[in-house]
């Protein structure tokens, strides 16, 4: 079994707690999207096109980020 340095520890911490902190990015940016679909739904008059649409629009680019992030740091973990 091969000694762990002090540094490769740290940097697997550090690696680990990134990925975890994109959970809350990504229902931050939800929530916020949201609110900005359905202050333009008001502002326009349309129910919840803008609403629902900003929405998936920042799930899935949150995940999308997350997942690329995430893929790039597979080796140090």
């Amino acid at each position: 079994m091969a000694a762990i340095t002090k540094t490769q520890q740290h940097r697997s911490y550090r690696s680990v707690l990134i990925m975890s902190a994109w959970g809350h990015v990504i229902v931050i940016l939800s929530f916020l999207f949201l609110y900005v679909g359905k202050l333009l739904d008001d502002l326009v008059g349309t129910s919840p096109s803008f609403m629902f649409g900003l929405f998936f629009l920042a799930l899935f680019a949150g995940i999308g980020k997350f997942y690329k992030e995430a893929w790039l740091k597979r080796k140090d973990v």
